[in-house]
């Protein structure tokens, strides 16, 4: 004899084990299996999406300048056959929390070596770019776990000799001549000599 197990769209069922001695798994994801008493084994692996937050410190990048970065990535088990089978093979049994641990220590280590090849203006001009160019050189080596990247997002960047922010400052002072000119151009005081003084 033996049980009828159901599961929901957010978990994958793993069922080992049958008569005769098989030991084929049966992967079930929004739907029932059976499975023998005494006989089959029965494992579930999450499938709802992990919030991850990795962070590098005082990493240097290619002009030295040590700053440090926070993101924001969201990352699933894919559930194709053959990927949620790696998936299982690599965290079956395992918490989420240990689950979460693995893929983030590989994106911590992914973006870190990506700083060391980008200058500061290169991180801090566009991040989008930045956060893509980690999200595509970690895919590959999650994906061969069984996770994909969701999304992966630059949520922080700085430094604790304020180089960003004396940058920020350079590449804003532009802006405030425009401004400065308009103002004084606004008032003839800019392109047209002295200003000119009404007699009465």
């Amino acid at each position: 004899m033996g049980n009828c197990l159901t599961v929901g769209p957010n978990e994958a069922l793993v069922v080992s084990g049958g008569c005769c001695g098989s030991d084929t798994k049966t992967y079930v994801v929004g739907g029932w299996s059976w499975a023998w008493w005494l006989i089959s084994d029965t494992q579930r692996l999450t499938l709802e999406i992990m919030t991850l937050q990795p962070r590098c410190e005082d990493v240097e990048t290619a002009e030295g300048v040590a700053i440090t970065v926070t993101g924001v990535a969201q990352v699933k088990v894919m559930t194709e056959h053959d990927l949620l089978a790696v998936a299982c093979e690599q965290f079956l049994g395992k918490s989420v929390i240990e689950i979460k641990t693995v893929v983030l220590q590989t994106l911590e280590g992914h973006l870190r070596s990506i700083l060391g090849t980008l200058t500061v203006e290169q991180i801090y001009q566009d991040r989008d770019q930045f956060a893509k160019l980690v999200r595509e050189v970690a895919a590959p080596d999650v994906g061969r776990m069984g996770i994909e990247i969701l999304s992966f997002t630059i949520k922080d960047v700085y430094d604790k000799l304020d180089y960003l922010s004396s940058l920020g400052k350079t590449q804003t002072a532009p802006s405030r001549e425009t401004q400065t000119s308009a103002w004084l151009k606004q008032r003839g005081m800019l392109g047209y000599g002295k200003p000119s003084v009404r007699r009465r």
